[in-house]
């Protein structure tokens, strides 16, 4: 059936980072819009959880070298941040055949220098990288590399797509920073500016069939939006990891991070920058390790809690409080070789529907990819080539 189209009204499907950007920008441009969410609070995977123990269902840190950055700054949307006290980033260890250490293996510090040459997006980065480093600087290369890919195996993923996401997460300044009180400080910034746009926003409220009338921006997950939209070929690889949160009793010489370059890996103490994420005189921890497609969760728990052993002495006997998960696919998109983001399920859908999220054809890194196709999708409905990105 045919629906007519109309840069009045738009409809957004899912009130998480994607679609509350989506809403933000039509509203801006002068749309009347309306945001539908299943759940009874805004955020998606961005939201933090309520309580003492304030942990993050998604990304923990944003990235300010891409557009979000400038993007949610001029709107005073990101709030005040937790920077990591200088003393607390030295004391990020390394795992690398099987004890801790303060510095990376020299061979991979080749493949982070500056003046390297663009990766190939036809090779995977084991192969690539150890033509470079060699094999054992590829691999710890490759598996430092999971804190932003997510995947059990990142070696074997596109050489283009390992490349960006290292080179952003070994920069130095580091791009990585914290919204003080986790991500719900940032998502209810933006609703609160949504509200102000005159954004109608509508919890507990469960699409399961298209509106007509209007354009719709379906910002779900991958997975849902296949279910709404009825199309098989919404589909892309993702990764699963082991998430485990920890609460400890405080205890002087903890490590403030874990990478793994033995195998995939990364355990961090998120109350180093940011004390109000747990209560007084405790510590909030989360590990997260991917697991490949014949593993469980107690596989990649394990790992996290021999990490845990190495790094954060008696943890066992300081627990507080404790929780497990397995994310599936909740972090973004993984391009293999051959593959970049521009394979991924297309932003215009045809007929006036378009995706965002994190596995859809946008460029970026984590939540910079739900962004960019928010912004993408909303440029497309609204017939604009170009949209006011400063407008506040």
């Amino acid at each position: 059936m045919h629906r007519p189209r109309t840069t009045h009204r738009i409809t957004v499907i899912g009130g998480g980072f994607a679609g509350l950007t989506a809403a933000i920008t039509a509203a801006e441009a002068g749309a009347k819009v309306t945001v539908h969410e299943a759940h009874h609070t805004l955020g998606g995977r961005a939201r933090t959880a309520e309580g003492p123990y304030r942990t993050n269902e998604g990304p923990h840190a944003l990235y300010s070298g891409g557009p979000h950055w400038t993007w949610l700054r001029q709107r005073d949307l990101i709030g005040p941040l937790a920077p990591i006290p200088p003393l607390e980033a030295a004391r990020l260890r390394l795992r690398h055949h099987g004890v801790l250490r303060r510095t990376p293996p020299f061979a991979m510090l080749k493949l982070l220098r500056p003046g390297l040459p663009q990766a190939p997006v036809d090779v995977d980065f084991l192969s690539w990288a150890t033509g470079v480093a060699g094999e054992e600087g590829a691999r710890a290369a490759a598996n430092y590399a999971a804190v932003a890919v997510f995947h059990h195996d990142p070696g074997s993923l596109s050489a283009a797509f390992v490349q960006e996401r290292l080179r952003r997460a070994t920069k130095l300044p580091p791009e990585a920073h914290y919204p003080r009180g986790g991500w719900a400080s940032v998502v209810d910034r933006m609703a609160a500016r949504a509200w102000n746009l005159g954004v109608r926003m509508e919890t507990l409220s469960r699409v399961d069939s298209l509106p007509t009338g209007t354009p719709v921006v379906v910002a779900t997950s991958l997975d849902a939006a296949r279910r709404l939209l009825g199309d098989d070929s919404l589909t892309w690889t993702g990764g699963r990891t082991a998430l485990i949160d920890l609460a400890v009793r405080t205890r002087r010489g903890d490590a403030f991070a874990v990478s793994d370059l033995d195998s995939p890996g990364w355990i961090e103490r998120f109350t180093a920058q940011d004390r109000s994420l747990a209560p007084v005189g405790e510590q909030l921890i989360q590990g997260q390790v991917p697991i490949g497609p014949r593993e469980g969760r107690a596989d990649g728990i394990a790992r996290a809690e021999h990490l845990l052993d190495l790094a954060f002495g008696g943890w066992r006997g300081r627990v507080t409080w404790r929780r497990e998960a397995v994310a599936y696919g909740r972090t973004g998109a993984v391009d293999l070789p051959g593959t970049s983001w521009r394979d991924r399920p297309a932003v215009d859908r045809g007929d006036g529907v378009y995706l965002a999220g994190d596995q859809v054809a946008a460029p970026g890194v984590l939540s910079e990819v739900s962004f960019n196709s928010a912004l993408t999708a909303v440029s497309l409905a609204l017939g604009h080539h170009r949209l006011d990105l400063k407008r506040a």
